[in-house]
């Protein structure tokens, strides 16, 4: 599969892994479209169409070691909400979001695996 060059990478630039993933990905000389999801969450149509893509369950959008995930006690809340009011938290405070979500076309990461990114981009 020929790949693109330019990737939509959503991430926070003080996020030792998002970093790592960066670097990672410049390595293979990729081109970066950065998007801080701490300055502006992706909207809620957004979230949907990367999680419909990644073919993932939406647990795995959550940035479960998150401090805002801890303080509004969302291990127990998730499975009482509707997907629809997921998405909207997610849309509501990019610190919810795992990342950084990496993007191109109908390729999608979430998080930062060494193995998982040779896989999909290397």
């Amino acid at each position: 599969m020929k790949k693109s060059n330019r990737l939509t990478v959503y991430e926070y630039p003080r996020c030792g892994t998002c970093r790592s993933a960066l670097k990672w990905l410049k390595a293979k000389e990729y081109e970066i479209e950065s998007h801080d999801i701490f300055e502006t969450a992706p909207d809620a149509e957004t979230i949907e169409a990367l999680i419909a893509k990644s073919g993932l369950d939406i647990k795995k959008f959550f940035n479960t070691s998150g401090e805002v995930y801890k303080e509004m006690g969302l291990k127990d809340k998730l499975a009482g909400m509707s997907r629809q009011e997921k998405i909207e938290l997610l849309a509501s405070n990019g610190r919810l979001i795992r990342r950084p979500i990496v993007v191109e076309g109908d390729r999608i990461t979430v998080g930062f695996k060494e193995d998982e990114y040779e896989r999909v981009w290397g």
